[in-house]
């Protein structure tokens, strides 16, 4: 009866807690022109539904190799973050990232930090035609 009793307490838990779903959106083109400058706008856009999230706590990244480059909100939208990346060597045709967000959420006695890295993404950086 003790095991039953258990059993329907973690059941109702599990129900109760809900799922909470995180998705990143890659804003950037997989595509770019060669510019003289070698400078790369990268963007973002993250939605979750994780009520114990705070919003205002996120700090999102490039993550190019072992660098990590700062991300600033995109002017007038919500949940958008943007950077310029570089300068990015001439000889180099492709670049591997991810994005990486650090933020701090809501849990009791105090709260936590967690973060969330997507999946990889490449930019081919294509000579003018």
């Amino acid at each position: 009866m003790i095991i039953l009793k258990w059993t329907a307490c973690l059941l109702a838990m599990l129900v109760l807690s809900g799922c909470s779903t995180t998705i990143t959106t890659n804003l950037t083109p997989s595509k770019h022109v060669r510019n003289a400058n070698g400078l790369y706008l990268f963007e973002v856009a993250l939605d979750s539904n994780q009520q114990t999230l705070r919003k205002e706590t996120i700090k999102p990244y490039v993550v190019i190799g072992f660098d990590k480059y700062p991300m600033v909100p995109a002017p007038v939208l919500k949940n958008r973050w943007e950077t310029l990346v570089g300068p990015i060597p001439a000889d180099r045709t492709h670049v591997n990232y991810r994005y990486k967000f650090d933020y701090e959420y809501n849990r009791f006695p105090q709260r936590g930090s967690s973060s969330k890295l997507s999946p990889p993404y490449q930019l081919e950086i294509i000579d003018k035609q």
